[in-house]
């Protein structure tokens, strides 16, 4: 079974590359199971089904990994719940204080992850984000973000076979 990295990394089956991945199924296992608990967990709090696709669509759209931003948006239409869709662009907002704030921060665990400071998960709860919705929020950037560098990583591979 292909995984989602190696399909948006465009892994050719048969090739070295995907041979290669085989010894490492474990870790590409693990990154799918990642990917579903993070995307659509149980107990989702307060960042929705929908707004968790939407913020990941805008992660990649960040990266310019299109394809891969397109894969979070079926997830985003398949919801239902379309209000937060301005928020899978990145200068998108939706005008919810509390979720605006939540793409913003997102933004910046993208864009520059060591400037992130206290100061800005203090800005966070300010606007109304619970403890455990920024703990929510950075597992869902920082595996995105794994993801697209994972992705970016091995195209770089796959021209050098």
């Amino acid at each position: 079974m292909t995984t989602l990295i190696e399909t948006f990394a465009g892994v050719p089956a048969g090739s070295k590359l995907a041979d290669a991945l085989k010894m490492r199924t474990e870790i590409l296992r693990l990154s799918e199971a990642a990917h579903d608990a993070l995307l659509l967990p149980r107990d989702p709090g307060g960042l929705s089904h929908a707004l968790r696709a939407a913020l990941a669509a805008r992660m990649c759209r960040h990266v310019g990994n299109d394809a891969l931003a397109g894969h979070y948006d079926s997830y985003l239409a398949h919801t239902g719940d379309l209000d937060v869709a301005p928020l899978a662009h990145p200068v998108g907002t939706c005008g919810e204080p509390r979720l605006d704030a939540v793409a913003r921060h997102a933004d910046l665990l993208t864009i520059a992850p060591r400037a992130a400071t206290r100061q800005h998960i203090e800005r966070l709860k300010a606007a109304g984000v619970s403890e455990p919705d920024i703990v929510r929020l950075a597992e869902l950037a920082a595996f995105v973000n794994y993801q697209l560098r994972v992705v970016a990583g091995l195209k770089v591979l796959k021209g050098v076979q």
